[in-house]
Order: structure tokens, then sequence, then C-alpha cells
């Protein structure tokens, strides 16, 4: 059998393909398992139970569960729900917006394929564009999506400060920034996934100005953030304009298995996403906009993510990181400062072995994280920091992340 130079790309594993294979090889073991990588979300009771809900009363309905299982959506997704959107991020935020700025997306995976090939790779001038990533690490699952032959990333190395409590926090190097025409676009995450960092709102105004200046669009990647799941634990304010994209997801809700991702941006952005998911896909899914619609209408989704979503996850936080100190007092480790998501980004200052090594002798005790380097674009660096990382989520139960954070404690001291 002969494949072509395109499905080449997807024989080989990566950084996406190995996260995936690892929540399923913990999902289907038979033996004990510590499962503190992938992006699950917890399964919030609370939350489950308002979603329960909401989902009885589509079904009860025979006419909307009929439209929602039987007819294909429009191609940019559910009139309705970007429609009750675009009222609630104008009256929330003021952003001028209607429902042609909003497209919806089978998640936000998909999402990122299409914009980051619209705006970097061969142009008709016959130049090649990069997006840029201003803060690495940045996430993982961007590396894989391009399809041109050349790469389409180019990241900057985070600055470092030092924080008390054995923590530190990555910040934007603006004098090394350096926008140019070789690059198409601009993207950063908000909170970050790996680190749980919150780009601070200052970092967000001058990146925005420097975008402006040099004629790129700003790709804001929110699925952990404002205004919706809201995993938010510092002052932060939701940014967007016309050169703007924010990517927004019902994933870190409860919903990742309805994939369904957001994308809001200026009309001609939607336009190209509404004929791509026509083309590729006739339609998204309507089931995730269909669920959300009336929880936006009642202004109950926003209630969740204060009432419910947040404080779960902050508490979840507080407590991973009180286990740290018990069980790596005597490691030189310090933790990123966890400004939001679900994850900590470990930091293993001279760490005797890779992350990747770590990462596979923690695989073999049946505990699962995820080594730093696949979070940097590849390509050669003498910067050791990017080997001496993991991220860990936090989200699972709080056995299992004293369990998995002890036997990651028991490894890490038999290297030091």
């Amino acid at each position: 059998m002969h494949f072509s130079n395109f499905a080449t790309r997807y024989q080989k594993s990566t950084g996406t393909v190995r996260l995936m294979e690892d929540l399923g090889a913990a999902t289907s073991a038979t033996g004990p398992i510590c499962q503190l990588g992938g992006g699950n979300p917890a399964h919030i009771p609370e939350v489950e139970a308002l979603l329960r809900e909401a989902m009885a009363d589509v079904t009860a309905d025979t006419h909307a569960f009929g439209k929602m299982v039987g007819e294909y959506d429009a191609p940019g997704g559910n009139v309705a729900f970007r429609e009750t959107l675009a009222d609630l991020l104008r009256e929330q935020f003021g952003w001028p917006l209607t429902q042609n700025n909003i497209a919806i997306t089978n998640g936000s995976q998909s999402s990122f394929g299409l914009l980051f090939n619209s705006f970097s790779g061969p142009f008709p001038d016959h130049s090649h564009k990069r997006i840029l990533l201003p803060l690495t690490p940045e996430y993982v699952g961007y590396f894989d999506v391009g399809l041109a032959e050349q790469p389409i990333f180019e990241g900057r190395r985070a600055e470092i400060d030092l924080l008390p409590n054995r923590q530190f926090k990555y910040r934007v190097n603006f004098e090394g920034l350096q926008l140019n025409e070789n690059h198409g676009a601009v993207c950063v995450s908000r909170p970050t996934n790996p680190t749980g960092n919150v780009i601070t709102d200052s970092e967000m105004r001058q990146l925005r100005s420097e975008c402006q200046t040099a004629d790129l669009p700003l790709i804001v990647d929110g699925a952990y953030g404002l205004p919706f799941p809201g995993m938010v634990f510092t002052s932060a304010t939701p940014f967007w304009d016309a050169n703007t994209i924010l990517l927004l997801s019902l994933s870190k809700l409860g919903l990742p298995g309805l994939r369904t991702g957001i994308v809001v941006a200026a009309p001609e952005i939607i336009q190209l996403i509404q004929n791509t998911n026509a083309i590729n896909t006739l339609a998204p899914s309507r089931v995730g906009p269909t669920l959300l619609t009336p929880l936006l209408q009642q202004g109950k989704l926003q209630s969740i993510c204060d009432e419910l979503i947040r404080p779960y996850y902050e508490r979840k936080r507080d407590h991973a990181l009180q286990v740290i100190d018990e069980v790596m007092a005597d490691l030189p480790v310090r933790v990123h400062k966890p400004e939001g998501a679900l994850f900590l980004w470990l930091w293993f200052e001279g760490l005797p072995i890779t992350s990747e090594t770590l990462y596979q002798e923690l695989m073999a005790l049946g505990v699962f994280v995820l080594p730093s380097r696949p979070f940097y674009p590849p390509g050669r660096t003498s910067w050791r920091h990017q080997d001496e990382c993991i991220r860990v989520n936090y989200a699972a139960s709080e056995d299992t992340v004293i369990a998995g954070l002890t036997q990651i404690a028991q490894v890490v001291r038999s290297h030091f």
C-alpha cells in the first residue's frame, strides 16, 4: 500500500497522539493506575446534575430532540446558540458582536488546524510564514496540525521569575519578540496549557498593540478561560477586538465528549470557517449548542462557572500543592504559579535524567504524566529547562493525586 506525502504526517507518533493514547491506555488498564496526564476535566457531581437536567429537557421536547439528532445544522453552527452567545458577550464585555462574529467547530483542535494553516505555510507571494508563540512552553496540541512541509511554529523562550514558596512564573520577553514579515499570526493560551500561567492584562495589552502595529492577528486560546469555563484563579480581563481571534470550548465545562469549539472573530474569518465546515464535515455537531443555549439564555451558565467550577478546581489545586509540600519537601522542585486551568507544572531543576525518561519510568509504574519537551516547537535547543519539567493534571480524585505525586517524588528522589 502506498501513501501520499500528506498521509505520512499521520503515520508517526506525536505529542498529541501520545497524549490521547495515554488516556485510552489508562482507561482500559486492569492494574492500578494514577492518571495525572491528559486533559480530561473532573466529574463535578453538581455540574453533571445540571447538565443531565438540561439534557432531559431537550429529550422531553420531541421537536427539539428531533432537530438535534435528525437534522444538519448551519455550516457556521447553531444560529440560536451563536445569537445568544453574541448577546452575552456584547452585554458582559461591550464587544460589538453579532452571530456573524461566531462560528462553531467540532472541537478546538479543529479550530487550531484551520486557523494555523490559514495564517502560516506557503503564501501566494512565495513567502513562508509561521505562527509565533511568544511564551513557550505552550499547548502540545498545536504542533501537529501544520500541513506545510516546512515548520509553521516559532517559539520564544519565556523569562522566568522566581517566587516565594518554591514557585516561579513565566513572562513574555518583549525585547526578544521581534515580529516581522515571516510571521502570519501570534498565538497564546490563557490560562496557559501546560503551566497554569495567566498572561497578565499588561502583557495582553502589549501583545495586542504589537500585533496591530505588525498587522498580525492575535489568536487567544481561551479553552480554560473567560467567560467560560472560568478556570481563572487570578485577576484577568478578557480581551477581544476585530484583530483578535478568541477560541472557546465546551470541553472544560465537563463536556469534552461533545466536541464543541467556538471561534469569535471578524466576519471574514467566520466565513472561512463556515466554508471549511461545509467542505470537510458538512456541519458541526448540534448537540453541544442545543444543550447549552437554554443555560446561556437563563443566565445559569455564568453561575455554574462562578459558583461550582472555579471553586472546585481551586480546592483541587490547593490540595495538590499541599501534597507536593509534604512528599517533595526534600527535592529541588518548583511549581509554576497555578493561576488557572487544571494543571501543575513541576520544575525539577538539575534533574539528572530528562523528563522524557522520567515519563517513561513513571508510566511503567502506572503513573501517567506528560514530559516537558513536547510543549515546545520541534527543533534543537541547549536550554536544559525544556527537559526538567512535567505536567500533572490535578483533576483526579484526592487518593489518585496523593498516590501519583508520592510515586513521582520517589522516582525523582532515586535519581537525585
